[in-house]
């Protein structure tokens, strides 16, 4: 396939396209960021125009050879967004990344592209859990529980996306509920988290590596499917040393726990991706 992904010079987006192009795709970066040279437009995704244009390939042959317009694209993997609260104030955070997803969608739709995977987050799920999560293990059989202007942003995406299948029945979207994207080099300050159980409470002690991310894209853009799902994606451990069952009971005495939780096995649970997408993580901070 030809896929576009935006977002492909940040974290994930860089493993993302490396894991895409290993596995035989022709993949083009859209991103405000990035050093110039073949398979990266620059792109404003809050300016619909340049999103457009981006998305049927049109750039000026008299660029040089590789910034000829192309084909148009068979799949779309959006990943561009402000990653995180308190980056930037929130009414930034919320105008940013609102209106690039919708105008990613929009001009996928466009321009004819029926294969959209998308960045989701596992924040949708009630992050920080300053109200305690309803059940442990988490999945995505609840109600999304956005708490903060980041999150709410991905619970309208889902939303959003719910409404343009419903419209166009040929249409697939995937939303992939991210953990906490970690590099191996990040891997050296877990032990840390040891000292105080609360310290990564906030998203149950899950985490995801960047490559068992980008297998969760590939396998999502493989998936031969139309409508929307959605799809935790973490990796199959906690960032703990401590067992599951003294985190939970320290932590969040009192939450129904309604499977057995293993000793370090992710309180994220990854059954459905497993079983839908043929999803399996390969990497461990272990």
């Amino acid at each position: 396939m030809r896929i576009a992904v935006t977002g492909g010079s940040g974290k994930l987006g860089t493993t993302v396209v490396a894991v895409l192009s290993q596995a035989g795709h022709e993949v083009v970066t859209l991103d405000a960021n990035g050093p110039r040279g073949p398979g990266l437009v620059r792109v404003d995704l809050t300016n619909y125009g340049e999103t457009v244009d981006a998305f049927f390939g049109e750039n000026d042959p008299s660029a040089g050879p590789e910034q000829a317009s192309k084909p148009a694209f068979d799949a779309l993997v959006h990943l561009a967004a402000i990653p995180a609260p308190g980056i930037l104030s929130d009414v930034a955070t919320f105008h940013n990344n609102i209106l690039s997803t919708f105008n990613v969608f929009q001009a996928a739709r466009r321009a004819g592209i029926r294969n959209i995977v998308y960045a989701s987050s596992e924040t949708v799920l009630g992050l920080p859990f300053d109200v305690p999560p309803p059940y442990i293990p988490l999945d995505e059989e609840y109600s999304a529980r956005p708490e903060s202007i980041y999150s709410l942003v991905k619970h309208l995406e889902e939303q959003m996306a719910i409404e343009l299948v419903r419209w166009d029945p040929t249409l697939k979207i995937i939303a992939l509920r991210f953990s906490n994207v970690m590099d191996p080099e990040d891997y050296a300050e877990f032990p840390l988290f040891d000292a105080d159980a609360t310290l990564r409470k906030w998203n149950l002690w899950g985490y995801i590596d960047g490559r068992d991310g980008a297998q969760a894209v590939l396998k999502a853009l493989e998936l031969d499917i139309t409508g929307f799902d959605r799809f935790i994606i973490a990796a199959a451990d906690t960032v703990m040393s401590q067992p599951n069952g003294d985190l939970v009971a320290e932590v969040f005495p009192g939450v129904p726990v309604t499977r057995e939780l293993g000793e370090h096995d992710t309180l994220l649970s990854i059954e459905k991706a497993r079983r839908v997408l043929g999803y399996n993580p390969h990497h461990s901070w272990r």
